[in-house]
């Protein structure tokens, strides 16, 4: 006789979720966790779940801004799902550039995601520009909103300069050729512990999480 308990329906994400987040990367919910969870009391890795998991659609990121583009990703899976939704966008800004890949900076070479080539192609226009003029940052706007409509916007960013040629093999995006001021490696050079502490997305989801805490906890 097959028992009760093998019965029983299996839960799905969406029924065990008290948090969504706006990306269909897994390494990014677990990045994102390991951030918040010091700092909400009780939040565990099964309470978050990927707009992937929750099959939640994606939208159009047409903003003009980080933070706009943040607010369409959390605005569409809050109301998909029924749950808090929290999303970031983020991205490389060049002084000398006019703060420009800024939010072009994943599709930077033409093709969404294609680090390597984008990079590449930031390299190659900055090949002429001497050191002292090679300040950028990296920029993240993290967000979170409600079912009910509320908003809530923290930004942030991490200052250094673009190296010029990659240096190490961790991180994505522009980590290779970025050195933040205070360290002597690229941010692909640091361990991840060290990232998230001085990271930009690291930085916002911090200043996000006691408004994390506050919504789950009402």
């Amino acid at each position: 006789m097959r028992s009760s308990r093998s019965c029983r329906p299996r839960r799905s994400r969406a029924d065990v979720a008290r948090l969504a987040i706006a990306t269909h990367n897994a390494h990014k919910v677990d990045e994102i966790w390991a951030i918040l969870a010091p700092l909400v009391p009780g939040l565990t890795r099964e309470d978050v779940a990927s707009a992937k998991e929750l099959d939640a659609p994606s939208p159009v990121e047409d903003g003009v801004s980080f933070a706009g583009n943040a607010l369409i990703k959390a605005r569409a899976l809050a109301a998909s799902t029924g749950l808090p939704a929290i999303a970031d966008d983020s991205g490389i800004a060049v002084d000398v550039m006019g703060g420009a890949p800024g939010i072009f900076s994943a599709l930077w070479s033409g093709r969404h995601g294609a680090d390597r080539e984008n990079l590449e192609l930031l390299l190659a226009q900055m090949a002429d520009i001497p050191d002292e003029h090679r300040s950028a940052e990296f920029v993240c706007a993290a967000v979170l909103v409600t079912p009910d409509g509320r908003e809530f916007t923290q930004v942030a960013n991490l200052r250094g300069e673009l190296l010029r040629a990659p240096a190490g093999e961790g991180g994505f995006g522009y980590d290779p050729i970025f050195q933040a001021h205070g360290e002597s490696v690229s941010n692909a050079q640091i361990s991840a512990e060290r990232k998230n502490e001085i990271s930009h997305r690291g930085k916002a989801f911090r200043a996000l999480a006691p408004i994390v805490a506050q919504v789950l906890g009402d």
